[in-house]
């Protein structure tokens, strides 16, 4: 899975109050938060769904600009945001998908007898395999 990170600027909203924030790199990704930790999660979800887009629609990702080229004004300043598509999959795709598996006949006999959860057990089994926490 893929970890992509993107330079924000931030940009102080004085009268109104919160801040707005663009990806330079990313044409038409903005966004906007009430406070810098609202901020930053807006920032974030912004960053997976434009890069999660991308991806979906087979469109490669534009090249990330170091953060020192990119230039502020005023009270504006940058971030980097990083979008790590496996945490970003875990918080909008927890749908369940069917899956066929094949088992010895002894072995389901024994599991159905003790009332064992197959769903349960596979993704326990997936979890550990792959170093993923619930």
């Amino acid at each position: 899975m893929l970890k992509k990170t993107y330079t924000a600027v931030f940009h102080p909203e004085l009268e109104a109050g919160g801040y707005s924030i663009s990806f330079p790199d990313l044409p038409g990704c903005y966004t906007q938060g009430n406070d810098i930790d609202e901020a930053l999660r807006m920032a974030t979800d912004a960053l997976g769904l434009y890069l999660y887009t991308l991806k979906e629609d087979k469109m490669p990702f534009p090249p990330a600009s170091h953060p020192s080229d990119i230039k502020t004004d005023g009270r504006d300043f940058t971030t980097l945001i990083t979008w790590d598509e496996a945490e970003y999959l875990r918080r909008i795709d927890s749908r369940a998908v069917k899956k066929t598996l094949t088992i010895p006949a002894w072995m389901d006999a024994l599991a159905r007898e003790r009332h064992l959860n197959f769903s349960q057990i596979l993704q326990g089994a997936l979890r550990q395999k792959l170093g993923v926490k619930a």
